[in-house]
């Protein structure tokens, strides 16, 4: 058995705002075999970077195009071809979206490594659990009006937990206070909610917020209120903070999720579609349960993602939440069918083969850039 094609598809609508929303420009990567096997995953990156760093053709040792160093290669040992990948593009990669686009790769070679043995992919790893807690991820919107409405839809919906972030939050402490307000009236005051402050401060500005969304309005976490390169103003926010501060959405590869460990954070986010793949993601999440620091997926893409993010979750050591993200968008909604509905604020895992999901090839063709 061996690849024969790995193509990377760009999906974008034909109007993209400039808003913290990534289901409106994706990145989606079909890896095709000889058998007829086919494996999707998703890069949450920049599309057009990463269909370069794929379609590139062979150069110079090092240099190659992820497609090239794939081509002929047995599919079902993901970890062998991850490293294999690494090697051909360490020359111009090593981090950034070169581990993006591996990350994509990994886990359509997962995929058809389930689909070939008839398993889902958290049974190839050691199933621990078949559903996760799930919360609701959304922007923070315009008006508090706004903000109250959507917290009593998604408590309607069955969730459990929610986050906002982004959107007008961070900017006037007045108004931060007044949304917060409206939210917790709608949710109670034992509901678990997170804010995600969408890396916009320094350090003392952070402390000061952390000081009253912590004690005032009980939140479970505060996320990336700094530049993931802060790692000093993490260090002395971690040091003050009444709360566990989140973050680790940006960063990829092993070593850089120790750096953010050890500057105190209780709760990093690697993005499967970002820090390595499965192959990778697994790892950190191991970490950080050694280091009895919570492990949860960023996951605001498609259902590719969400699907990769609940199979890495059914087999980690711990699993405290999944980030289910609630916008509407059809590369959101209707690229992929099969996933499990929310039940009692959990999400079960997909039990079908592989990533147990189908991929809905009319909207591939409906939004895919050929250019």
């Amino acid at each position: 058995m061996e690849i024969t094609g790995v193509d990377a598809l760009h999906l974008r609508l034909p109007t993209v705002e400039n808003k913290s929303d990534g289901t409106q420009d994706v990145m989606v990567v079909r890896v095709t075999t000889d058998t007829g096997h086919t494996g999707y995953g998703e890069a949450v990156t920049s599309g057009t970077v990463v269909r370069a760093i794929i379609d590139a053709p062979r150069s110079t040792p090092h240099r190659h195009g992820l497609g090239v160093a794939l081509i002929g290669k047995d599919p079902l040992d993901p970890p062998t071809r991850w490293h294999e990948m690494y090697d051909a593009s360490s020359w111009y990669g090593r981090r950034g979206v070169v581990i993006h686009a591996i990350s994509a790769i990994d886990t359509a070679l997962w995929d058809i490594a389930g689909k070939v043995a008839g398993k889902p992919c958290h049974a190839l790893w050691g199933s621990r659990r078949d559903r996760v807690r799930a919360y609701a991820s959304m922007l923070f919107p315009e008006t508090v009006e706004e903000a109250a409405e959507i917290a009593a839809q998604r408590i309607e919906g069955g969730f459990t937990a929610m986050k906002f972030g982004w959107g007008s939050f961070g900017y006037d402490e007045g108004f931060d206070r007044r949304m917060m307000r409206a939210i917790r009236d709608v949710v109670g005051d034992d509901f678990a909610l997170m804010v995600d402050a969408g890396r916009r401060w320094s350090a003392d500005t952070a402390i000061r917020y952390a000081g009253w969304l912590f004690g005032e309005y009980n939140i479970l976490w505060l996320e990336e209120p700094l530049n993931p390169d802060d790692l000093e103003g993490y260090r002395k926010l971690c040091r003050v903070a009444h709360g566990r501060i989140a973050g680790g959405e940006a960063d990829e590869a092993i070593r850089f999720f120790d750096e953010l460990i050890k500057a105190g954070l209780k709760v990093v986010q690697p993005d499967i579609g970002r820090a390595g793949g499965p192959t990778i993601a697994r790892k950190i999440s191991s970490l950080a349960h050694e280091a009895n620091v919570w492990c949860v997926p960023h996951c605001f893409g498609t259902g590719i993602s969400l699907a990769a993010s609940l199979h890495w979750m059914a087999s980690a050591e711990a699993a405290q939440f999944n980030e289910y993200p609630v916008t509407q968008s059809p590369l959101r909604n209707d690229l992929v069918s099969g996933l499990p509905s929310l039940v009692h604020g959990d999400v079960p895992i997909p039990s079908g083969p592989g990533l147990g999901i189908s991929i809905n090839e009319d909207v591939i063709e409906r939004f895919r850039v050929r250019t």
